[in-house]
């Protein structure tokens, strides 16, 4: 089954919730995992979807999502990335993309890339 990351910074969480939406039958096949707030709207919005609610990413969720890239236990990170906001746990964010960098775990950090990825699998 695939493993996948669900992250969304706050101005993108209805983005990401929408997008969940449009690809449901491929994620509702797959194990979730999203950081606090994320999680629990994704949840709200499709309740019957295999989804682990992890720590807020400012709180850790960013390095919880980190490690299981380190050990191998994701297959797809997507992170709906607000570009046009100042992050004050940036360095997080930061780390995490460079661990799926160096991991060469797919990534996708808007809409479009998700898409493709959804397609593409």
């Amino acid at each position: 089954m695939t493993a996948i990351a669900l992250v969304a910074h706050d101005a993108q969480k209805d983005d990401l919730v929408a997008w969940v939406g449009r690809h449901i039958a491929v994620l509702g096949a797959a194990t979730l995992f999203a950081t606090g707030t994320t999680g629990k709207r994704v949840l709200e919005a499709f309740p019957t979807l295999e989804l682990t609610p992890l720590k807020s990413g400012p709180l850790g969720g960013d390095q919880q999502i980190g490690a299981m890239i380190a050990e191998g236990r994701l297959d797809m990170l997507i992170f709906f990335v607000d570009p046009l906001t100042p992050m004050p746990h940036d360095v997080d964010v930061k780390a995490l993309m460079r661990l799926a960098i160096v991991y060469d775990l797919p990534m996708a950090l808007n809409g479009a890339t998700a898409d493709r990825l959804m397609r593409t699998g």
